[in-house]
């Protein structure tokens, strides 16, 4: 079976279960306490780049992930959220975006072939690709509307760079998260389908938007429903939402995109609201409850967690939707669907 194929067959026997966030858990290990500029020659502080940890501290990055598989999970998102140029930049680490992403493929990789082949059950690697700090659609410079601190075309190349590293690791799929922009999602679809070519192997695309207001539109204004219709043509593994919110926030948007959506959903909450510090306070079971109500309403083929997530998140979301049956994905009727910020259906 191809990968696509595997993961369709595990999701059609359980609601599988996504990992949770690496920043929290590299901080946890005092993975940002050292300057990792010394080991790796170079000339910028590299204190808080947490995707260079997969050159400097493999170590790390793999307990991370062996936490947890061990939590429950069946897919490893890698350590490489700001793992692009546009990112590196700021760290002057851009030369290393290749090894950075090879390395953390290879990383995840050898973790979860080890969990699987201990116990045979199926798990998966989705190489991350987070939205930079650069938007497509939105100029910077208010005096400046028509201005844009980056173009399509170089994006594109910036994601497909990226693509390809991480499927030379190892990687099933490729992770579009946090997706903030339509725009930048469709840079980051079109360099992905021109890694496939050059690597001449399929990438299966995972999608997943995030939300900025509870009226349910991305920074770029776009609605749940648009941004579907934006990206439907890519054929995606899973369409879904993460970030954004907490479950209890969420709940509403997750119901829609789960009618709309003729593919699988993923959606990986962050674990509630920030307090006035800025840390999330949600403790695990509250999130699991949460989240197994969206199960038992049949709205989600795939469950993880975003921000302020812990392994002990992720094993209680594990826990509380075992023996679920997980979402039906709807038969939707052939016509013309196209979006500007709002959807349009043209019917006959």
């Amino acid at each position: 079976m191809t990968s696509r194929e595997a993961f369709h067959a595990a999701a059609a026997e359980r609601i599988l279960i996504k990992d949770g966030p690496f920043g929290t858990e590299l901080q946890r290990r005092d993975a940002y306490a050292g300057d990792f500029a010394s080991d790796l020659g170079l000339s910028a502080d590299q204190r808080g780049n947490g995707d260079m940890a997969n050159l400097a501290r493999p170590d790390i990055v793999g307990a991370v992930i062996d936490d947890y598989l061990a939590a429950g999970a069946d897919l490893i998102a890698t350590n490489t959220f700001n793992a692009n140029r546009v990112s590196q930049s700021e760290y002057g680490a851009e030369h290393l975006v290749g090894e950075i992403n090879r390395a953390a493929a290879r990383i995840a990789r050898e973790r979860v072939d080890a969990a699987t082949a201990s116990d045979g059950r199926p798990r998966f690697v989705a190489g991350a690709l987070g939205p930079t700090n650069k938007t497509l659609s939105l100029s910077p410079d208010v005096g400046d509307p028509g201005f844009r601190a980056i173009d399509f075309d170089t994006l594109k190349d910036v994601y497909r760079e990226q693509a390809e590293a991480l499927a030379e690791g190892g990687a099933d799929f490729i992770l579009v998260e946090t997706v903030f922009d339509t725009l930048n999602a469709k840079a980051a679809i079109f360099g992905t389908l021109e890694a496939e070519q050059a690597l001449g192997r399929e990438l299966p695309l995972m999608l997943s938007m995030t939300l900025t207001d509870l009226s349910g539109r991305n920074l770029s204004g776009h609605t749940i429903e648009a941004f579907w219709y934006s990206v439907r043509h890519a054929r995606p593994l899973t369409i879904g939402l993460n970030c954004s919110f907490g479950a209890e926030q969420l709940r509403s948007h997750v119901k829609q995109l789960s009618a709309i959506a003729d593919t699988l959903v993923m959606a990986y909450p962050n674990a509630g609201l920030p307090n006035d510090l800025g840390e999330y306070d949600e403790e695990p079971q509250t999130t699991a409850g949460l989240v197994r109500d969206w199960a038992a309403g049949g709205l989600v083929n795939v469950l993880g967690g975003c921000c302020g997530s812990r392994p002990d998140h992720i094993a209680a979301m594990a826990k509380a939707v075992a023996g679920l049956a997980p979402r039906a994905v709807p038969a939707q009727p052939v016509v013309t669907r196209l979006a500007g910020l709002e959807p349009f259906t043209l019917v006959a």
